[in-house]
């Protein structure tokens, strides 16, 4: 409290006084509040209600009987601090994000899999086609003209979205037919596939070693077939030449360019004129090489070949079991020389090749498979490799 009659008069007419006057009613009123205010600032001693509650808690704390932060309510405090700093997180990783954003929509190719159907060319290059199930109409639509390399050995030809190898040789559906099982048409495929990959695609025979794969298929029974086979690869001429069944290069002269042979054709079957399963096969092998003199400039050599065969029955005719007849052979090769008769293919590379030699025979696309082969063994040139 405040004793009043100690302090100096507030009011005064005489000399040195305030020319300003504070009423009684006014003072009092000041000094009561004032008081009031004080009192209510100072120290309270708890009640004893209050200090037996606050004891019941800190013995609850000590128990762990209470959560944390209960001397301060709610955490949302912390909570919001964590929030803030998510947000902060997200700044920093949004941003970087926002640029990848932006690129991508500038440029989609950037993505794998063209997952906007973009359609761009090189999608469309990288795109396998589909099994061929019947004969085209026309040949394949022309490639963008760009250079065969080492890394990209069929660009710029149609057989780069071809299948590899043989993968391109799909089996038709087995079925039975004309009374011959299903089983043993099944075996007919099979063996038809076998004797298309031994003389095409085992690497032993690309590489101009002895084709056993292959003739592991044939019938030995068929002696005049086998017999001109071996003939061919011991003597090749002009009459007697390993490739109209096989595909062959010299290793002193060129190699593969890695190990992939593009593919694509088809396989029929039916009851044979000898009552055995009959299988007619046509397919286009492109062989991507380079001399192995160091050069890098690479080539294609395109193969198409057309071949009928027949697993006969062992009971009824003299032959093996599980090995083919060889019926019929043709082939049509693009882009090997026509004068040498060495039981090789031989690829002609554009640097070796005078451009101002004038082109002889037909122009012929090695591609086309919409067309017959040719029977007049004319010498021609390709459109494209």
């Amino acid at each position: 409290m405040v004793d009043r009659s100690s302090e100096e008069p507030r009011s005064g007419s005489g000399e040195g006084g305030d020319s300003s006057s504070i009423p009684d009613e006014v003072w009092e009123k000041f000094v009561q509040d004032s008081e009031r205010e004080v009192a209510a600032a100072a120290p309270k001693e708890p009640s004893a209600r209050a200090r037996m509650v606050t004891e019941r808690l800190r013995q609850q704390e000590a128990r762990g009987e209470l959560p944390a932060g209960w001397r301060t309510g709610p955490a949302w405090q912390e909570m919001n601090g964590r929030a803030a700093r998510r947000r902060r997180r997200w700044a920093i990783i949004g941003i970087p994000l926002a640029v990848a954003v932006a690129v991508v929509a500038m440029k989609p190719s950037l993505l794998p899999g063209d997952p906007f159907g973009t359609g761009t060319p090189d999608a469309a290059a990288a795109s396998p086609l589909g099994e061929e199930t019947a004969a085209p109409t026309a040949p394949p639509a022309a490639a963008d003209a760009e250079t065969p390399t080492l890394d990209e050995p069929f660009a710029g030809s149609p057989a780069r979205q071809w299948a590899d190898g043989a993968v391109g040789i799909v089996l038709p559906e087995a079925k039975a037919v004309g009374g011959l099982s299903k089983d043993r048409v099944d075996l007919a495929l099979r063996l038809t596939k076998k004797l298309l990959v031994g003389a095409n695609l085992d690497p032993k025979t690309v590489r101009g070693e002895r084709p056993e794969a292959a003739f592991a298929v044939l019938d030995p029974k068929q002696p005049e077939f086998v017999d001109g086979l071996n003939r061919s690869l011991r003597a090749p001429d002009e009459e007697h030449d390993p490739l109209d069944l096989f595909s062959r290069f010299d290793p002193a002269d060129v190699r593969l360019v890695g190990d992939v042979i593009k593919t694509r054709g088809r396989m029929t079957f039916k009851k044979g004129d000898q009552d055995g399963v009959a299988v007619h096969a046509d397919y286009t092998f492109v062989y991507p090489v380079v001399r192995t003199d160091g050069s890098t400039e690479v080539t294609r050599t395109v193969v198409r070949r057309v071949l009928d065969v027949e697993l006969l029955d062992p009971a009824r005719y003299v032959s093996t079991p599980d090995r083919l007849n060889v019926l019929n052979l043709d082939r049509d090769v693009g882009n090997t020389s026509c004068e040498i008769d060495d039981g090789y293919l031989r690829p002609e590379f554009p640097s070796t090749t005078p451009a101002d030699e004038p082109a002889s025979g037909p122009t012929v696309d090695p591609y086309d498979r919409s067309r017959d082969i040719g029977e007049d063994g004319t010498c021609g040139t390709v459109s494209r490799t």
